[in-house]
């Protein structure tokens, strides 16, 4: 079993996915979808939900640094409504503030130029997520 970490734009979805022992996680596919155009993401990861055995999904609430929730943290709400319809997999929100800085910061370490960075940032930033994810499990368990 698997967990899947989701990072939701308008325009991308950010996919990272766990080893079977939920112990690395790595970019798995970052989806590219027209603009608010969330029916098509939501069918290419479900493809990919039934490609793997996935335990969990943890998508990323975007709060805003004063820790309130606006339009980009709705549409993550939206979001994890629109997958919960279709599947019976639990969704966890995770607060994600500052996960594409700290994702752009590690791109920019690893020399990488904007126009690949542009490419895989929203997946680096699901990793992100899902790593924050497992380190807070593994606290509760702890």
């Amino acid at each position: 079993m698997r967990y899947l970490g989701l990072d939701l734009g308008t325009k991308t979805l950010g996919v990272a996915i766990t080893d079977k022992t939920k112990t690395i996680c790595h970019v798995l596919k970052v989806i590219r979808f027209k603009s608010n155009d969330y029916e098509t993401a939501l069918n290419e990861l479900l493809k990919i939900i039934n490609s793997y055995e996935i335990e969990k999904i943890v998508l990323g609430l975007p709060k805003n640094m004063n820790n309130t929730e606006g339009f980009a943290s709705n549409r993550s709400l939206e979001f994890k409504k629109l997958l919960e319809a279709k599947i019976s997999i639990p969704v966890f929100l995770i607060d994600e503030r500052l996960s594409t800085v700290e994702a752009e910061n590690i791109l920019l370490d690893a020399s990488l130029s904007r126009q690949k960075r542009k490419k895989v940032i929203d997946g680096v930033s699901a990793q992100i997520i899902l790593e924050t994810f497992i380190k807070r499990e593994e606290n509760k368990n702890a």
